[in-house]
């Protein structure tokens, strides 16, 4: 079996559903990750963030007040909105039900999946293994969050990954920074999750907005590389 063949035949079981939301997310190519101990400063980084035309964000359940949060920023027209490490299905519903497009765990839960196709969401689920990438694609899983990719060899593995899942698409998540980015998509990342520079709460409660939206530029900057 050539490439080509074997590439059609590994991929033809999941492509054939592409959810709609994926064109979006690899135009983006970086998804900010909003992750913050106090509510105000999460609501004050994603402001940051969309002045510099961010549109697409995921507003991490961990936040303080994040169902809210994803509701208000779900009533602005432009903007997509998901909400990332989704505990349970009944979270994943409340989400949906506050405007979320897409939900993402950092594990497999097959049942957060099932909330978001039922409702026409998109399902990014986690996983780190082989065994783990294949479990969230049999579950129905749109896309693969390989996390924590920084921890694991970065874009070598995720090269490695992209060898064995030639049509998966992948999210690597955690500690990857802009400056790496490319290195990410090289090794065959569709996007990558970000929270860092572009959502450092330190700046963010010091008022620092030239440093946050300069780090997002930067991000920004990768669309035109």
């Amino acid at each position: 079996m050539n490439a080509g063949a074997f590439r059609a035949a590994a991929g033809i079981w999941y492509l054939w559903r592409m959810h709609a939301l994926i064109p979006a997310l690899r135009r983006a190519r970086i998804i900010p990750v909003i992750r913050c101990q106090r509510a105000e400063h999460a609501a004050t980084a994603c402001a940051w963030l969309r002045e510099v035309g961010m549109t697409i964000l995921e507003i991490t359940l961990t936040t303080p007040e994040a169902v809210p949060l994803i509701a208000a920023l779900a009533r602005e027209p432009g903007l997509i909105i998901g909400a990332g490490t989704v505990p349970d299905a009944e979270a994943a519903a409340a989400c949906l039900a506050a405007g979320a497009q897409f939900l993402v765990t950092p594990w497999l839960d097959p049942a957060v999946v099932g909330v978001a196709r039922a409702a026409g969401a998109c399902a990014m689920a986690g996983a780190l293994t082989p065994t783990e990438i294949r479990a969230c694609l049999c579950a129905g899983a749109d896309a693969v969050k390989i996390f924590p990719a920084s921890a694991v060899g970065g874009p070598a593995y995720v090269k490695a990954m992209r060898a064995v899942f030639p049509a998966a698409i992948f999210c690597p998540t955690g500690g990857i920074d802009v400056g790496h980015a490319p290195d990410y998509f090289a090794a065959g990342a569709d996007w990558v999750g970000i929270g860092g520079r572009l959502v450092d709460e330190a700046r963010i409660a010091a008022g620092d907005k030239p440093a946050i939206q300069a780090a997002a530029r930067a991000a920004l900057g990768l669309l035109e590389a």
